[in-house]
């Protein structure tokens, strides 16, 4: 197939991939509990009380980890050039997704102990409604501006198309 730019695909030809993350740890409510352990800065430069909890926990920090990313759990966020999708499992499958004519604004809402992971809440919404939300996502600023580009350039040219047919 010819492509006007390579490894452009037109979303009217077939969805694409764009970018995929996985969930933070902080999916599970253990892990959001030793963020706000470990956000403690009491002590003196390194050796904080937070600094020293993290290091003890580190077995049930990697079991956690582990946990989220295996194959009954290994849940992704995957933005495509038409929606983005929680997919699910070893082979997968679509659990839920969105279309991004389905919202005009993403805000980032970060629970106590998210902060401390980078990670936080995606909401989407159309007007004032919320339409869709993406749990403990991992680096939220980064994501949010992904799907915010896509979205702006799959609206952008759904407008240039339905203005050229009439």
């Amino acid at each position: 197939m010819k492509q006007a730019i390579a490894g452009v695909t037109p979303s009217t030809i077939r969805e694409a991939p764009v970018m995929t993350v996985w969930p933070s740890i902080v999916m599970f409510s253990l892990a959001r509990q030793l963020g706000q352990l470990y956000a403690n800065r009491t002590g003196i430069y390194v050796l904080t009380i937070g600094n020293l909890l993290c290091l003890a926990c580190i077995p049930v920090s990697l079991a956690l980890y582990f946990l989220r990313i295996g194959p009954v759990l290994g849940r992704r966020y995957t933005i495509t050039n038409r929606r983005v999708v929680v997919k699910d499992g070893l082979g997968a499958k679509d659990l839920k997704s969105i279309e991004f004519d389905r919202f005009d604004a993403i805000d980032i809402v970060v629970r106590p102990g998210q902060e401390w992971y980078d990670a936080g809440d995606l909401v989407f919404r159309q007007g004032k409604i919320e339409t869709f939300r993406l749990d403990a996502v991992s680096r939220p600023r980064a994501f949010r501006a992904t799907c915010i580009e896509c979205r702006n350039a799959h609206v952008g040219v759904a407008q240039s198309l339905a203005a050229q047919r009439r």
